[in-house]
């Protein structure tokens, strides 16, 4: 299961961190601390996602 994690890991913590740095310039942050934090907390918050679709696929 932890093979299957880290694979949809790579793809899962690309779609959310892009989602957040969408969402952090769409608000008006155009620095570089807003996104790389919008891209920090997709990259922490696709960890349970990631296990949790593992999980409901085996």
């Amino acid at each position: 299961m932890l093979r299957l994690a880290s694979i949809l890991y790579a793809i899962i913590a690309t779609t959310l961190a892009g989602i957040g740095i969408i969402a952090v310039l769409v608000a008006g942050y155009d620095t570089m601390t807003p996104i790389l934090g919008a891209a920090a907390v997709g990259a922490v918050a696709a960890i349970p996602v990631s296990l949790g679709i593992a999980r409901q696929l085996t």
